[in-house]
């Protein structure tokens, strides 16, 4: 028995996704839980298996398509059984389709390469890469055939109509022999990157705040646990600390305005739960994934959920529902020796923090001097929501409270 396979809906806000790579083509077999393509949403890489075994009947989009959720991808099942069936949009090319008799009478004229001469009205139904390629390319959609479900334009509509009119709609630039470089297509998740980043620097009046604090206690107990002179602890990271210490600071009233979204039409919404993004650097980008309630969870179990994020993350499982819903974010390049940075607020939360790397600095103890391992905290914050005062307030008392891990730990935690 055939059996399509739609590409899967993987988060309410995920409408399309992009299929980046075949793995088994039309005429292989293919056994049940092998993968069949991967496929990305603006977020993450992701693997589709095989529902069933059998043989790959027909495949419906190429890859770099971008395909809506829910959509039929292609069709397994043994040679010789129907797959023109499953095709996106085929009952509506049957009903609509002429008789094969009046389609061979016709007559063939030149003009059946251009553009077509009927002009569509109203809403065009075209993907979001359809429709930004057309703007590149000068390509007017009301004059494109849609080839994608249900008559929708999509990328590769664009390119074909762009080449009929002899513009160049090459997806990858070619390079001139001899050439010292490569132009190359930036990634779906590199794409949204660039469009947040940017979006949050025009949108967002960001200033940065920045000072360091004396690591000598986190530092002590992180050797404590590493020699197992601490005890009831895991592998508790010097970033798992400064999570659980934000996580607590930010739970306070006082800083409110520091874990909440700044919305359209001047809303602030202010959060009861503390959902801690944690920047995670991958291959494909970086990524934050969420830690949910992170104020009201033990020391040990941030440290578990926020390794098995990052693993997700770096191994490409993350899904969406995943990577949303974070109130604040910590970005830490500690691991890099970057020694001060200014990080970019993910909107619409109204400030993240930096964690910066251990430097030695000399302070005055008793008339005299004393070097000690400093970690700097880079706040930046959205001047629209929080004034400097708090801002400055809110990281005065991180450097307190990180000064003083040990106690402040037994005080939470009990």
């Amino acid at each position: 028995m055939a059996t399509p396979v739609m590409m899967p809906n993987v988060g309410i806000t995920v409408e399309t996704c992009v299929l980046t790579k075949w793995l088994k083509q039309k005429g292989e077999t293919v056994q049940e839980g092998e993968v069949l393509f991967t496929y990305e949403t603006d977020k993450s890489t992701l693997e589709q298996e095989a529902p069933v075994s059998g043989t790959v009947l027909e495949i419906f989009f190429g890859e770099d398509a971008d395909v809506p959720v829910m959509t039929n991808v292609c069709v397994l099942g043994e040679p010789g059984e129907d797959a023109e069936q499953f095709r996106p949009g085929s009952a509506e090319k049957e009903e609509t389709a002429p008789a094969k008799e009046e389609t061979a009478a016709a007559p063939v004229k030149e003009e059946v390469y251009a553009a077509p001469a009927i002009r569509q009205t109203g809403f065009i139904k075209a993907s979001p890469r359809a429709k930004t390629l057309a703007g590149k390319r000068g390509v007017n959609l009301q004059y494109i055939s849609g080839t994608g479900p249900d008559g929708r334009i999509i990328e590769r509509d664009v390119f074909a109509a762009a080449q009929g009119s002899g513009l160049n709609c090459r997806e990858k630039e070619q390079t001139a022999p001899g050439a010292d470089y490569v132009d190359e297509k930036m990634s779906v998740i590199r794409r949204t990157i660039a469009k947040q980043m940017s979006a949050s620097l025009q949108t967002a009046a960001q200033l940065t705040h920045t000072l360091s604090f004396d690591a000598t206690d986190i530092l002590a107990f992180r050797k404590g646990i590493k020699s197992g002179g601490i005890q009831g602890y895991g592998n508790i990271t010097l970033n798992d600390m400064i999570l659980f210490v934000v996580s607590r600071t930010l739970a306070k009233p006082e800083h409110r305005a520091l874990n909440a979204h700044l919305l359209e039409n001047d809303i602030m919404r202010y959060f009861s739960g503390v959902h801690m993004g944690v920047a995670v650097d991958t291959d494909r980008g970086l990524m934050v994934p969420t830690l949910f309630d992170c104020d009201k969870k033990p020391l040990n179990r941030i440290s578990e959920e926020a390794k098995a994020l990052a693993a997700k993350c770096r191994n490409g499982s993350a899904l969406p529902d995943d990577l949303k819903g974070g109130t604040f974010t910590v970005s830490n390049l500690g691991a890099y020796g970057i020694e001060h940075f200014t990080p970019v607020i993910n909107v619409p939360q109204t400030a993240i923090l930096g964690v910066n790397t251990i430097t030695t600095q000399i302070k005055a103890v008793d008339g005299g001097f004393k070097t000690y391992q400093a970690m700097g905290l880079s706040l930046t914050y959205d001047h629209r929501a929080v004034d400097g005062g708090p801002a400055s307030r809110f990281l005065s008392e991180l450097k307190t409270s990180l000064e003083n891990f040990t106690s402040f730990l037994k005080e939470q935690e009990g």
